[in-house]
């Protein structure tokens, strides 16, 4: 594996190990990692396969672990020193990742290293490709929530063409997502469900967006839509680390090549494309 990816991910450990007070937010630790927020918690969970939020959960309570038994600071003042304003959120937390409480902890005076294991190479492996891609005009309807449920939305707009007669303008069907499911709570996940659209003003009811084009990683996935995000891991823990290249600002977005109205699931195709630069 490369260094770039491998030191970043290290980088972003130290970071949080030195600073567990401090702000540890996804775009504060994508800014250490000096990559694209869209993209960094991806390939921190498929080199790491923990998800940002759980290392910093990880670490900030390994620090306290080690202040509980190693010193004899107030809990409170320990809870604080590792972002943990309220004492009682703390204990909780505590609890639930080392099966007692703060002040038992203490008390039996236990102690536990924790160490990266790095996961690079263990994910299924699929057809990647660099290619240039065109820049896209896209119509498309919102969608908020689980991503797994985008057909709604998919068949609403699916509907809308059929009602208009808009399908001679349109192009390949794509879905542009633009939130970590890791770090976004489910109901506040923003995607768009649509198409590349070929004729001249914005249907009525639907967002125009633009996905600039250029140079491209597209991995093909074969297979039914509940595997697709697995194939990410592949994408961002096998395939990227390897590569040399670099993610752009741009969010990921997936091309369905073939219908799933008429297509058995298990040889439906979708490209996943990450946008470099």
């Amino acid at each position: 594996m490369p260094t770039s990816y491998e030191d970043r991910v290290l980088r972003v450990l130290a970071y949080i190990h030195d600073n567990p007070a401090g702000d540890l937010s996804l775009d504060a630790i994508a800014d250490v990692a000096a990559m694209s927020r869209f993209h960094w918690h991806r390939v921190f969970r498929a080199l790491t396969g923990e998800t940002c939020a759980q290392a910093v959960r990880r670490v900030r309570l390994h620090r306290a672990a080690t202040w509980l038994v190693q010193s004899d600071r107030a809990i409170s003042d320990i809870a604080l020193s590792v972002g943990y304003p309220n004492p009682s959120s703390f204990a909780r937390a505590f609890s639930e990742a080392y099966g007692s409480s703060p002040a038992a902890f203490r008390k039996a005076g236990q102690f536990r290293p924790a160490h990266p294991d790095f996961k690079t190479g263990g994910y299924p492996m699929h057809p990647v490709t660099t290619r240039t891609e065109p820049a896209r005009r896209v119509v498309a309807l919102p969608h908020k929530g689980a991503y797994s449920e985008i057909g709604k939305s998919f068949e609403a707009f699916g509907a809308m063409c059929e009602s208009r007669q808009l399908w001679p303008q349109i192009g390949p069907v794509l879905a542009l997502y633009f939130d970590s499911p890791d770090d976004v709570p489910e109901d506040q996940l923003r995607s768009y469900a649509g198409a590349e659209f070929r004729g001249e003003n914005t249907p009525e009811g639907l967002d125009e967006l633009s996905i600039p084009g250029g140079k491209t990683a597209v991995l093909t996935y074969k297979g039914p839509y509940s595997g697709i995000a697995a194939a990410y891991h592949s994408l961002f823990g096998n395939w990227l680390p390897e590569s040399g290249e670099e993610p752009a600002d741009q969010p990921c977005y997936e091309i369905y090549l073939n219908d799933p109205r008429d297509t058995a699931p298990e040889d439906l195709l979708t490209e996943i494309c990450l946008p470099l630069k």
